[in-house]
């Protein structure tokens, strides 16, 4: 039997040097690493106000990871919550965590809208999720990505009302 996963939501300051090394080394092992993608992991995000980061750990090991970041009002879209950086550590895929991470993020965002940014391949899964393509397929750090939203609560409801 394996060890009960963890998750623990926690600001990037409230981190300890070791937890915040293991969320930088697995995002690096998966993002950059597996997936043969030099770019910038460390973007200045995970220092920002309100971002909350998620850890899944088993046995004292982070085997999963995500963050919540708070995206500010522009004048084509308003304030939402961004789900990033979805990544759980080989030794524990195919168990359901990233399902677990993205439930546990998606009503931890509440009734706001909600935005990501999926890898293309993956846009069916993130629908599972509530979230539905919301751009053309684009080249980011040439892996094919599409922008995924999830509509505010209230406006959600009306969806359902009027269809």
């Amino acid at each position: 039997m394996t060890d009960a996963i963890a998750l623990t939501w926690s600001a990037w300051d409230d981190l300890t040097p070791v937890q915040a090394y293991d969320v930088l080394r697995l995002r690096v092992d998966v993002f950059v690493v597996e997936q043969r993608c030099a770019y910038p992991e460390i973007d200045g995000r995970d220092l920002e106000p309100g971002t909350q980061h998620l850890l899944a750990t088993r046995g004292g090991r982070l085997v999963g990871y995500l963050r919540l970041l708070e995206d500010g009002a522009t004048e084509s879209s308003p304030a939402r919550a961004r789900i990033g950086r979805v990544c759980v550590a080989q030794s524990a895929r195919n168990e359901g965590l990233a399902s677990q991470l993205m439930r546990v993020a998606v009503a931890a965002a509440g009734e706001r809208e909600q935005v990501l940014d999926a890898q293309a391949h993956l846009a069916r899964w993130y629908a599972r999720f509530g979230f539905t393509e919301a751009s053309d397929v684009y080249s980011e750090d040439g892996i094919p990505h599409v922008t995924m939203l999830r509509p505010a609560a209230a406006d959600a409801a009306a969806s359902r009302a009027s269809g």
